[in-house]
């Protein structure tokens, strides 16, 4: 089998895939599609002062599917709902080489094992709060634990410097 890229209508990716997997036996194409992988990789981002892991589609409206391609399988991924096309020439699928899926592949898997940051910050920088609590206060880094993607800082509250601690997510450097 061979990897095939389907251009899908927008937001639709997760139901196309899911309608492959579900429906394809009852379609008799069990012997003729494989694998069918929408591509994501795993987000960090903070909201309302937590942090949030979400899945974000780094090939927005493409689904990539693993299949034997003839006259019957290419006609059954056309008349999938949500899908539009094949990607290739004229509309004609071309098959991806083993190169480009490899690195498709990897970086859906770098996403999953992704190791910890490197800091971007340093003791001693002058950096502004832009979420939690401490939200606009200005301070300076007073440690760094990159273990935890944290910083401590020290911000002035009522005129007395007080030393705080936030995730790397919720700072920015001061401009």
């Amino acid at each position: 089998m061979e990897w095939y890229v389907v251009h899908t209508l927008s937001g639709h990716e997760n139901k196309v895939k899911l309608f492959i997997e579900t429906q394809k036996s009852l379609a008799g194409m069990d012997d003729y599609i494989g694998d069918v992988v929408v591509p994501t990789e795993d987000t960090i981002e903070m909201k309302d002062g937590k942090k949030r892991t979400s899945k974000r589609k780094f090939l927005p409206s493409y689904v990539l599917i693993q299949m034997d391609l003839n006259s019957d399988s290419q006609f059954y991924v056309n008349n999938v709902p949500g899908v539009t096309s094949f990607v290739g020439p004229g509309r004609k699928p071309e098959r991806l080489k083993k190169y480009e899926v490899d690195r498709i592949l990897g970086q859906i898997d770098a996403g999953k094992s992704r190791e910890v940051p490197t800091m971007k910050f340093n003791a001693g920088d002058k950096v502004k709060v832009i979420d939690g609590p401490f939200s606009d206060f200005t301070g300076t880094i007073e440690e760094t634990i990159p273990l935890k993607s944290k910083v401590k800082v020290t911000v002035s509250i009522f005129g007395r410097p007080t030393p705080v601690e936030l995730d790397v997510l919720q700072i920015e450097f001061l401009k």
